[in-house]
């Protein structure tokens, strides 16, 4: 930058940052229109991971997205087979019935497990996926983004729901 100023470079340099904060400003505001869409809306759906033990988060969201109106599909392989808040737990994705229109898959699985429900999700024609806290694979996110899927990465329902007032 020859023949500028230094008071021009200072400028220069923050422009980036500038940019940079007001798309991650437009991205919260899109993650936040598709989480109000998703926990407003009566939707199915697949809660991985979900446990049948009341002391468990997994078994907590579960209910309180039935509560809400949703229906819950329990997938635990362990479980498979119970009911979990009255519904039938199946082992996987894949032993989900055709007909049962997975509209959001909610992952309560370790990161690195997280990707395979990803493709799962894909396969199966869902609307959505929810990785709950904790839950980060940006590789996985891009397929789900790729494959026409909405993406909530990191967050959890019962937080967002007090969050947005829902």
């Amino acid at each position: 930058m020859a023949g500028v100023g230094p008071a021009l470079r200072r400028r220069a340099g923050r422009a980036p940052h500038r940019l940079r904060s007001i798309l991650r400003r437009i991205a919260a505001t899109a993650v936040d229109d598709t989480i109000r869409e998703l926990l407003s809306t009566p939707l199915t759906w697949a809660v991985v991971g979900c446990s049948p033990s009341p002391a468990r988060d997994s078994h907590g969201i579960a209910g309180l997205l039935k509560r809400r109106g949703n229906r819950i599909v329990p997938v635990n392989p362990r479980a498979a087979g119970a009911e979990i808040h009255g519904e039938p737990c199946v082992a996987s994705l894949a032993d989900v019935p055709a007909g049962a229109g997975i509209d959001v898959v909610d992952i309560f699985r370790r990161a690195d497990a997280a990707g395979a429900h990803v493709d799962e999700a894909i396969a199966i024609g869902a609307r959505a996926v929810w990785m709950q806290l904790g839950v980060i694979d940006h590789a996985a996110a891009e397929r789900a983004r790729a494959a026409g899927l909405e993406v909530v990465m990191d967050r959890c329902p019962a937080i967002e729901v007090r969050r947005l007032g829902l």
